[in-house]
């Protein structure tokens, strides 16, 4: 198993979300990319820390 804490900042607001634009490590591609995130969980956060576990 591999586990990986990929790192969000703030773009924009849609109309029901916000979305949120990875920041990769560096020297490395992005993992995810893109993430939107329901307004009424995302509130004010100008940042987002999401955890991925592969598993084999």
């Amino acid at each position: 198993m591999s586990k990986v804490t990929v790192k969000f900042e703030y773009e924009k607001e849609t109309k029901n979300s916000v979305r949120y634009q990875e920041v990769p490590a560096e020297g490395q591609a992005p993992i995810m990319g893109s993430l939107y995130v329901q307004k009424w969980f995302a509130g004010s956060s100008k940042t987002l820390e999401i955890t991925v576990e592969k598993k084999d």
